[in-house]
Formats: structure tokens, sequence, C-alpha cells
């Protein structure tokens, strides 16, 4: 048997028969390692349903692998992290060539880098094939910009891919952007009878990931009661094509409604494989468009859901690259505060954060604007140090991998970065929690109270924002508006907003 060659490193987020680790691969001569790390789950405290996701995909990857007859070393359950488990593999079969795909964190980016470099080894780090636009073409786009949007790169994707734009380059239907008719709450009634995502079912080996993340990680956060994620590519494109078929045509003018017990309303699911390579964006997108034409759905709905793949999912993943280390050490208020313990628990008073934690808890989900309006809200307006809460997203998430989870969080959610690449930061008082959703029906906290013990503390901690950075806000023309409503509010009553705010500030965990 001929020595090995190379070795292609293939990370747990890079499950694709078809990806760019895995092109001009010589069985003869090369080899495959995919490493389980026990310590990378807990790097942060991970949620079981994470874990899991992770560990079934991998090990169901594997299987693909071996019955494709590429030479594997599938390494389960390493007492050491991802590098230096690697290390061990690089000495033991004397390697000097190493193939793996840029990782979607920078912290492991840098590990191989300095390990390549320490071994003298050959690193080859390819591309990540799995998004439209390349890091070399985005740092392009950014040399000359003075404001960093994601409307004109949005533009410019839609253009350079031909994706809902007409023989002349102008958008179709006359305006590159819908949002304004995707942003309805539900029925005051309720939001009817939805059709579920397609579930599935653990097979024998998810069965037996399960078990072990129960004992393994039996302190983690979260339950896998509710394991039911796509952990194939054959599952992944199930789900795809069970959305576009029965759920595509109301996701859009839904996007943005919440309700208790209703964990993913319209919403595809797709995130999970998309982040672990299961699915690439090119047919998610393509299939999208096809549902277009054939079922005459709005294009408000087709343009929403494009816009999140080929807009921001590609935008903030041009930007992680682009700022960290940065990114993650960012801290533009100096939020000090601890996160408070029932975003572990969901065990909190306050309705909304209930419901959202608690799903999250259940399934490892959330949508985006339970993740953006309810808990990235409140971490924000309560003053919270962001790395922690940036920890708390990273953890809690099946979709969570760093190169999407940071920019949304620190960046969107929390303004850590002084609006590096949004134009204001998103808060709302609980009139917003009542508008887009039926949470304050059941709550002890009533969101037209601005202060008080019946005071909902969402509402007390936005007006307290805005009378703290009441400068900045009136600065903007985008923020101008809501510091205008604090003439409505007299001087006597701003006082008693700023007093129970520090109050509710210091006593977080009771809420």
């Amino acid at each position: 048997m001929k020595p090995t060659k190379r070795l292609i490193l293939i990370l747990g987020d890079q499950l694709d028969l078809q990806g760019a680790a895995l092109r001009s691969f010589d069985s003869k001569t090369d080899r495959v390692v995919m490493i389980e790390s026990i310590p990378e789950a807990k790097y942060v405290w991970s949620h079981k349903a994470k874990i899991a996701l992770f560990l079934s995909a991998m090990r169901h990857f594997a299987q693909s692998l071996k019955e494709l007859n590429y030479p594997l070393t599938y390494i389960e359950a390493s007492a050491l992290s991802i590098v230096d488990t690697l290390k061990e593999q690089l000495i033991q079969q004397k390697i000097t060539h190493l193939i793996c795909i840029e990782p979607g964190e920078w912290r492991l980016k840098q590990q191989i880098e300095e390990l390549a470099k320490d071994l003298s080894l050959t690193l080859e780090m390819r591309d990540d094939d799995h998004f439209y636009c390349s890091q070399q073409e985005f740092t392009e786009w950014v040399a000359d910009k003075k404001e960093l949007r994601l409307e004109y790169f949005y533009r410019l994707m839609r253009k350079r891919h031909n994706i809902l734009v007409d023989s002349t380059g102008n958008p179709e239907g006359g305006q590159w952007n819908f949002d304004q008719d995707n942003r309805k709450p539900y029925s005051k009634k309720g939001p009817g009878i939805i059709d579920a995502p397609v579930l599935f079912g653990p097979d024998p080996l998810t069965q037996e990931v399960i078990e072990f993340v129960n004992t393994t990680y039996s302190n983690h956060p979260g339950s896998l009661d509710h394991f039911r994620w796509p952990v194939t590519r054959t599952e992944a494109l199930e789900a795809l094509d069970y959305f576009i078929e029965y759920r595509l045509r109301n996701f859009g003018v839904f996007q943005d409604a919440m309700w208790t017990d209703t964990p993913f309303g319209w919403h595809s699911i797709l995130s999970s494989s998309l982040n672990l390579k299961l699915l690439n964006p090119r047919e998610v997108v393509d299939a999208v468009l096809r549902a277009w034409k054939t079922y005459s759905l709005d294009l408000s709905t087709v343009e929403g859901f494009i816009r999140q793949i080929l807009g921001w999912r590609e935008f903030v993943r041009g930007m992680y690259y682009l700022d960290m280390p940065k990114m993650a050490q960012d801290n533009y208020y100096d939020h000090q505060r601890s996160l408070p313990q029932w975003y572990w628990s969901g065990q909190t008073n306050m309705a909304c954060m209930n419901d959202a934690i608690g799903q999250t808890l259940q399934y490892g989900y959330a949508h985006h604007i339970q993740r953006l309006m309810v808990t990235g809200n409140f971490a924000l307006l309560a003053e919270i140090l962001p790395s922690e809460v940036c920890d708390w997203y990273l953890a809690i998430y099946v979709d969570a991998i760093e190169w999407v989870e940071l920019p949304n969080t620190a960046g969107m959610a929390l303004f850590a970065n002084g609006g590096r690449f949004t134009s204001k930061p998103y808060i709302a008082s609980g009139a917003y929690i009542k508008r887009m959703s039926n949470y304050c029906d059941s709550c002890q906290y009533k969101p037209d109270i601005r202060f008080g013990e019946k005071a909902c503390p969402m509402t007390t901690l936005y007006w307290n924002f805005l009378i703290k950075h009441r400068a900045q806000f009136e600065s903007s023309p985008r923020t101008k508006l809501m510091t205008a409503n604090l003439k409505r509010i007299s001087d006597a009553d701003q006082q008693s907003i700023v007093k129970h705010a520090e109050y509710l500030l210091t006593h977080l965990n009771d809420l």
C-alpha cells in the first residue's frame, strides 16, 4: 500500500461530497480525516440538540464516504481539541500536505494555519464554494465603500447572478426590496392552521448519538426529546421540497410574526442544513425561483426569502472575515452586565422571553425576529456584555456557526460595533412585541406601562435606553423620530423611568 500523500480534513459543517475538499481526490494516495472533539462542544456550553445534530450529520456523512470507498480515518469522541487531534494524525501518518476548506470560525482557521507552520506542512486551505460571493470578491466590493450596507451588496448579487432581474438588469416588479409587505402579524384569532415542517424521526445511528450526548453532556442545556432535524443530504432535500410545496406561500407575509407555542411558523427551517452544507444555497434559490413561476407566488414572498440567502447570509459572512478578530471584542456602549441566568432556563415572568427561550431549549431553534427583537433586543436594552450574549447564541441554536452567528448578534442585535454595517440599533418597547405576537396577553407585565411594578421591563428599559443615548439617536435621521417621542413624556415621568430601570438593571435575574 502506498503511503498517504495528502490528508483531507473535513469539518462538521462541511458535509458535501461535491465540496472543494474532495476535489481532485486520489483514493490511492489521499486520505480523509474527520474528528469529533468533546472539548469543542464545551468551548461554549452547547445545547444538546446542536451537539447531536453535528455528530449525527458527521457520522452519516462518514457512512457515505465509506460506501463510496473513500479511505477514511474517523475519530469519535476525542478528548483533545480538533487541532490537537489533527496534529496527532499528521505526525503519526507523516503527512506533509494538508487540505481543508476554510473553517467557518476564525479561531479554528488561525489554529490550523499555525499548526501547519509549526509542522512545516504544505497547507492548502480552499475557498468554501457554498457561497455566491468569495471573500476576495467581498473584499474588492468593500474597498471603495464609505458605508457598508446590505442593500447595495444585495443589488450587486442580484445583477451578478441574474436573479430576479429582467433583461435590462432592473429588478423584477420594479423595486429591489418588498420588505414592507413582509411584516404582518397573525390575525388576533391566531395563525390558523400552519402546515408543519417535515420532521425526521431518529434512525438507529442518530439514536446512538442521542444516547451518547445525553450521557457525555448531561449537564448541558436543552433537550433531545424533540430532536427531528435533517442529518443527511437526502433528508435535507426532502425538507427543502416540503417547504417549497407547502410552506413557502405564506412565509413572506408572516415572516416576522410570533405566537405562543408556534415555534416554526411558516419559516423554512433549512438554515441548519445550509450551514452544515447538506444543501447548497444555489439549489435552494433555484427551487424558490421555480416555485414562483409554477405556483404564481407573490413576488414579495419570493424576494423576501431570496434576500435572506443571496443578500444577508452572504453579507454577514463577508463582514465576519473582514472584521475578525475585532468583531468579537467590540463593545460600543461598554455594556458590562452579566447574562441573566434565566437565558439558560427560560424561567422568567416575561412571557415573550419565556416562550422564545423555552422553545429554543426544546428545539435549539427560534426564528429571526425572536432572536433579534426578543432575546437580542432585551440583551441590548439590559446592557449585557456582548461577548456573553454572543456565546449564548453560539451555544444555544443548532444552526449557529460563528461566521453567521457573530455578525448577527454583535453587529445587528447588539450594535456592539457602533453601526459598522447597520444604520441604527434595533431596539423596541413592549408595544412592538404586542403588535407582532400574542405574548403580552398572558404576561403579568403590561407593555403600555412605562414604569412601576406592572410595567413591561422591555418598555421601561427601552425608554431608559433612549434617554441615556438621546444625543446619538437625535444625530441620525433614521432614529430621530424615536427620541422625538420623549417630548411627550414629562420630566417627572422620565425620572421615574430611569429610577425604575436602575432597579431592573440590578435585579435582572429576578424578572
